[in-house]
């Protein structure tokens, strides 16, 4: 039985387009499930979700921070947020198939589901209280990231258990939210350097 896909791809080859050579590839997914992933971890969990970011570049800048921090998974809604898309992954250089990028269709029920599996929820926000380094993530942690523009939004603040901000010293207010994904990222593998 040939599939109507197939009928399609057999009627390309031999067309100037595709030069006789036409192929049907799948595509690779890292995408397990959140479970699936926390199951294979060994250690520690160390998760980044990105809540409602909506530039390309950004996502994709986050994903190559999280690579190179060693994060287990980046988490984002499905909706109110750009995805992985052809930008995001070449910003990513290549961290977009390293690193697993999960989507979920309720932020606030997938940080609640967290909370059950042990893993503490560490929101940043440029009014937390305790700042970055008073914090502890030598544990199971989640950190979230809010939008360029708006920060988090109201129900994924008050899921978090803990809210912390990034000391800043100069004239500006806030850093671009995948240089924050950095320095926090960076601050729990520092603290997770066995001593």
């Amino acid at each position: 039985i040939i599939q109507a896909d197939d009928q399609r791809l057999s009627a390309m080859v031999g067309t100037r387009r595709h030069q006789g050579v036409v192929a049907k590839a799948a595509a690779l997914s890292l995408a397990r499930t959140l479970d699936e992933l926390l199951d294979a971890v060994q250690g520690p969990p160390l998760l980044l979700i990105l809540d409602g970011i909506t530039d390309p570049h950004n996502l994709g800048a986050c994903l190559r921070v999280a690579d190179g921090a060693g994060a287990h998974a980046v988490i984002a809604p499905k909706d109110r947020a750009v995805g992985l898309n052809a930008t995001a992954m070449k910003v990513s250089s290549g961290a977009s198939d390293t690193v697993p990028y999960i989507t979920v269709t309720n932020l606030a029920r997938t940080m609640r589901d967290l909370k059950e599996r042990g893993v503490w929820i560490i929101g940043t926000s440029d009014d937390a209280e305790k700042g970055l380094y008073e914090g502890d993530f030598t544990g199971p942690t989640a950190l979230v990231m809010g939008s360029e523009g708006e920060g988090m939004r109201r129900l994924t603040r008050e899921t978090c258990d803990i809210l912390v901000n990034i000391p800043m010293f100069g004239s500006v207010e806030s850093l671009n939210v995948s240089v924050a994904s950095g320095v926090c990222l960076y601050e729990a593998r520092r603290q997770r350097l066995p001593k």
